[in-house]
């Protein structure tokens, strides 16, 4: 069965050569024919334009594959950016600089004064203007803060104490800015207080009292506040200064 196999393969191989011959003296014939050589020659200029246009397709190709490699790189570059900035949308630090007044944490419902837009002759502000507001902590400096002084205090929870020292300190600061005539009755009794609690030691400081937080913030004064106060002593955001049966916190 073997050597049946075999030999029906060489006979097709024979008969594959035989055609060929065949094929290239009918060719070899038609070549002797004047007009059948220029069609001859005709396909074979255009079989070498094919081979260069497609020579050009491949090179085309290559560079499609290409692009389509580096815009694949891309793509995987902007989809890591997308979810970066959909993690930092979604993770927005609770306490960040904010411009105007804002009550934060809970306790005492007093009414925040009403504070009058302050009235500027020049467009350009001054450093008089410029109210000091304290730093948020950052996470290395809570972190380094000793575990008996921090307790159960988490790192938002000292953040808004700092936000509302910053809420009594504008609200503060923005009365003492405006004159007398801007004043209604009730900011008139602040602005007057807020002169009465001033010392030589504290000219040029900002500072706030416990008065300020009740007035301008809800935050409650009480152990765990004074607790908060001490771990901003140690991140040098405050100092006490006592005098007069008042404890000022002066702003570093």
């Amino acid at each position: 069965m073997t050597h049946r196999c075999e030999l029906e393969d060489v006979t097709q191989h024979i008969n594959n050569k035989i055609s060929s011959l065949k094929q290239i003296l009918e060719l070899r014939s038609i070549a002797k024919d004047p007009d059948k050589i220029l069609i001859l020659r005709k396909i074979g200029q255009d079989v070498l334009a094919i081979d260069g246009l497609l020579d050009q397709f491949e090179k085309c190709v290559g560079r499609q594959k290409g692009l389509l490699k580096h815009l694949k790189d891309l793509q995987s570059f902007f989809e890591e950016d997308l979810q970066d900035g959909q993690h930092l949308r979604e993770n927005i630090p609770q306490h960040m600089p904010k411009n105007g007044l804002a009550a934060v944490g809970s306790g005492s419902q007093n009414k925040p004064a009403e504070v009058q837009p302050v009235q500027q002759d020049n467009s350009r502000k001054t450093s008089k203007n410029q109210i000091r507001e304290m730093q948020f902590i950052t996470m290395p400096e809570f972190e380094a803060i000793p575990q008996y002084m921090k307790g159960r205090v988490t790192y938002d929870q000292l953040n808004g104490v700092v936000q509302s020292i910053n809420t009594a300190s504008v609200g503060k600061y923005k009365i003492l800015q405006q004159p007398l005539k801007n004043l209604n009755n009730h900011t008139r009794r602040l602005h007057q207080r807020f002169k009465d609690e001033e010392t030589k030691d504290t000219k040029g400081q900002f500072f706030v009292v416990e008065a300020d937080l009740r007035e301008f913030t809800q935050m409650k004064v009480d152990k765990r506040f004074q607790g908060i106060l001490n771990m901003l002593r140690h991140c040098q955001r405050l100092r006490e200064l006592r005098g007069g049966g008042l404890t000022r916190y002066l702003l570093l």
